[in-house]
């Protein structure tokens, strides 16, 4: 995926989950922008880190802020930030795996699934993680406690035992990374129902990523 106009800014504060504030490209005026990720990157979102912004005041006049955060320097590498990249990047990758139906957002049980997918008779269902917390070389998930995230485990599990073949696929958000942990710290219960649902048979993928500045590309994948 692709992002269409872009301008490096400065990161200066975040008052809120939606909103950080940001000097763009040399100006010596804040202007606020939007986040587009509520998780905390307390790691990432440092005054003074060089950021990214989409410019998207032509695909939303109305919009109230013209610019979205989407991509922080971490020790000389761009971390992607965009919470809604990992779909849109995992849609196409699926699209080269040979799959016969890709279905997102399919609901199952009392869920929504990110996917939905058939090949032959086989049927699949699959959850999509964005890592973007790293820490000694290791992704770690979640940078934030995610009860969503729980139950969509515990519901792939129930789904092996229906002959669905299930998948979590966690999006590895900047490059040099290709294995992403549990952060039973922030939130054990997590780690807990993603050992219960390995066990249960869900397959643990992590999707490694091309990340520039106006880019994320899946470029291969682990298994777990």
């Amino acid at each position: 995926m692709k992002y269409d106009k872009i301008v490096k800014a400065i990161f200066i504060e975040r008052p809120n989950r939606f909103i950080a504030r940001v000097k763009i490209d040399g100006s010596e005026e804040v202007e606020s922008v939007h986040v587009k990720n509520t998780g905390r990157c307390r790691e990432l979102l440092l005054r003074g880190a060089e950021v990214i912004l989409e410019d998207c005041i032509e695909k939303n006049p109305n919009r109230k802020t013209r610019y979205d955060l989407i991509a922080v320097k971490k020790n000389m590498i761009w971390v992607n930030i965009d919470s809604q990249a990992p779909n849109k990047v995992v849609k196409e990758w699926l699209m080269t795996q040979g799959y016969d139906c890709i279905k997102p957002e399919y609901t199952f049980g009392n869920s929504r699934m990110d996917f939905y997918m058939e090949k032959g008779k086989q049927k699949y269902l699959m959850e999509v993680k964005g890592c973007t917390l790293e820490i000694d070389g290791v992704g770690y998930f979640p940078d934030a406690p995610t009860e969503r995230g729980v139950k969509h485990l515990r519901e792939l599990a129930a789904a092996c035992g229906q002959g669905y073949k299930c998948l979590i696929a966690f999006v590895i958000q900047m490059e040099g990374i290709s294995e992403v942990r549990p952060n039973t710290e922030t939130h054990p219960e997590f780690g807990a129902a993603l050992h219960e649902a390995k066990a249960a048979g869900v397959e643990v993928l992590f999707l490694k990523c091309h990340v520039g500045m106006d880019r994320l590309e899946i470029i291969g994948e682990d298994e777990s």
